[in-house]
């Protein structure tokens, strides 16, 4: 049984091998976002940020669908006649855990997208560090055929990832696309055929929970960071995180890697890390 289970009501974590598994846990809503399943998020990322067992995060969908979007009725109507205090509370609870956490997370973040993946679901998986889609998967912005423009960040998360072309093209006709091209866009780094999808995520966090933690969160913030700078910025932040990793390292893995590839000759550049364990 899984320390967690039972925790939650819309999503379910499982921990396998050091890879934390999160699914939207409303299958027969296709997992869309409900203001619950806002909260729960929350919490489910804080609580595996500290289980130190967790060493990559994987967020996908429970059954056939990775997230339909924000549930229409739970998240538009029904809020819509709440005082409006109250649906400034259930944006902010949305924007929280889908960017602020997601996008910062301090752990490795991957979305595996397995199914459906609409409307408010693109913006938690572009704030995912990587993303593997089934080949299968249908995408989509179908804001506009309900009257109303991409809410939340999804704007903002195309304009990070795809072009300004493809990006107005789906926005304004609310036409789908499949996962073969999300990849083709660079919504996500890879599609596969479905029946492969787990393996091939599966590969990637094994990778990622090699790497040293902390310079692998150094790296990947400073990354997101620069990208909203200007060079000079950018160049006294990411040296900033190169002496703040080094610090707070506790295996000291510039110093290693460094005498291995000087010194003991042990490993070549663009082939392997360096040793860990060494």
């Amino acid at each position: 049984m899984s320390a967690y289970e039972g925790l939650w009501t819309t999503v379910r974590v499982e921990v396998e091998d050091e890879i934390g598994w999160v699914f939207f846990n409303r299958p027969e809503k296709r997992n869309a976002m409900s203001p619950t399943l806002n909260r729960e998020m929350r919490d489910v990322l804080e609580t595996l940020e500290q289980d130190a067992s967790v060493k990559v995060l994987v967020l996908t969908g429970a059954g056939e669908s990775w997230t339909a979007g924000m549930d229409l009725k739970e998240y538009f109507r029904e809020v819509d006649q709440a005082p409006e205090i109250f649906q400034e509370k259930i944006r902010r609870e949305a924007s929280l855990w889908q960017w602020k956490l997601l996008r910062m997370y301090s752990k490795p973040t991957i979305a595996m997208v397995n199914g459906w993946c609409f409307g408010g679901g693109f913006s938690p998986l572009v704030a995912c560090d990587l993303a593997i889609a089934s080949e299968s998967a249908v995408f989509g912005l179908s804001e506009i055929n309900w009257g109303i423009p991409p809410g939340n960040l999804v704007s903002k998360a195309l304009a990070d990832t795809v072009g300004q072309r493809k990006a107005l093209e789906y926005i304004m006709t609310g036409e789908t696309f499949t996962g073969r091209q999300a990849a083709e866009m660079g919504l996500v780094n890879k599609a596969v055929p479905l029946g492969q999808l787990r393996e091939e995520t599966v590969a990637l966090a094994r990778k990622l929970a090699a790497k040293n933690p902390v310079v692998l969160r150094a790296a990947k913030h400073g990354f997101k960071r620069c990208r909203e700078l200007t060079w000079e910025q950018s160049e006294d932040y990411l040296y900033a995180k190169l002496d703040q990793s080094q610090l707070r390292d506790p295996e000291h893995g510039r110093e290693k890697g460094l005498k291995q590839f000087l010194d003991e000759k042990s490993i070549k550049p663009g082939l392997e890390s360096y040793r860990r364990q060494g």
